[in-house]
């Protein structure tokens, strides 16, 4: 009687396809499962290793299929594609999933607990929020610049315009209505967000990770929480590992024996690696201000070689850095000492 080793998952809204293999690695299992029938299989099945494309309700069939004594692995999906045979269908995905499950050096991601995913799930839901807001803003700007009604940049000149296009004759009355009906939404969404926000904020307060990374220049509530609720410190080797895996480090291209590194590589947490970014791009605008004291040599000599945006990327991968550090060790951010009469160039 065959005797299955790790078993590789599809996973899809109703079918979900299963790829096992024994110690050998012969396929000794092919079979497609109804959503219903999940749970009676895989209770009856001995413990095993199962692994599945970390992907849309994946950690749920993870915490699920772990109460049955399984080993669960969640495997990036981009890890997977280079297994996967020609002429792509379930068979092929679920057996290519398999196969990387079993291949050494692959890295899996940490399954997530409903908690930590209810709270990484606040912060998701604010950047639904605000990108549904811009889209009304730009709307709003759009349309009403079709009635020559044009308004500054910002979200604090929204209010403004709206005045302006009450007070505007010339607009028709199912324009008004719609620009005003636009408006009301935005309004909506401002209470909403304002509400997040708050929530947001006592989040991190009741969070030691996220107060301890807000003691570093460039990183506040927001970026602290999803440094805190997003990383997971011990599945990285060290900070260089972290910075690569939010794709803040140069891409390689190299061939017989020339080493040719490009630009950063954009792979991994595009949200985490946005908000770095940003928090860097405020230090070095603050840090260029005579008699500032985020201002440290290497940020400034790093200035005056490089442009500011070459410059706030390089200094969002230091950050990255310095909060796996404080993270695995527990220590407060350490602030350099300024450079006596700094004054950036």
């Amino acid at each position: 009687m065959f005797q299955i080793c790790r078993i590789g998952i599809d996973t899809s809204k109703a079918v979900f396809t299963l790829h096992g293999v024994d110690a050998a690695g012969q396929a000794v299992l092919r079979v497609n499962l109804r959503r219903a029938q999940m749970i009676s299989f895989f209770k009856k099945l001995p413990p095993t290793e199962i692994a599945l494309e970390a992907c849309a309700s994946s950690h749920h069939w993870a915490r699920l299929l772990a109460a049955f004594g399984h080993t669960m692995r969640l495997i990036p999906p981009q890890y997977v594609k280079p297994f996967v045979k020609r002429g792509k269908n379930d068979r092929n995905d679920a057996e290519a999933i398999c196969e990387a499950a079993g291949r050494p050096g692959i890295r899996f991601v940490p399954v997530k607990s409903t908690t930590r995913q209810a709270e990484g799930m606040v912060l998701k839901v604010r950047e639904t929020l605000i990108c549904q807001r811009t889209q009304l803003v730009n709307a709003l700007r759009g349309h009403a610049a079709e009635f020559g009604l044009i308004a500054a940049k910002g979200i604090s000149q929204i209010l403004p315009l709206l005045v302006a296009i009450a007070a505007e004759p010339a607009i028709p009355p199912e324009a008004r209505e719609m620009l005003e009906l636009l408006g009301r939404q935005i309004e909506h969404l401002d209470g909403q967000l304002t509400a997040l926000d708050a929530k947001i904020v006592a989040m991190h307060k009741a969070n030691p990770v996220s107060r301890l990374l807000a003691t570093m220049p460039g990183i506040g509530p927001i970026i602290a929480l999803t440094l805190a609720l997003e990383v997971d410190p011990t599945a990285f080797k060290s900070g260089r590992h972290l910075a690569a895996w939010l794709g803040l480090t140069p891409k390689e291209h190299s061939t017989g024996g020339k080493q040719r590194m490009g630009g950063i590589s954009r792979a991994g947490h595009e949200r985490l690696r946005q908000l770095l970014v940003t928090g860097a791009t405020a230090v070095i605008k603050v840090a260029t201000r005579p008699g500032n004291k985020l201002a440290t040599e290497w940020l400034l000599q790093l200035l005056q070689r490089r442009p500011r945006k070459l410059a706030a990327v390089a200094l969002a991968n230091k950050m990255a850095r310095t909060a796996w550090a404080m993270m695995t060790s527990g220590e407060a951010y350490r602030r350099q000492p300024s450079p006596a009469g700094a004054v950036s160039g």
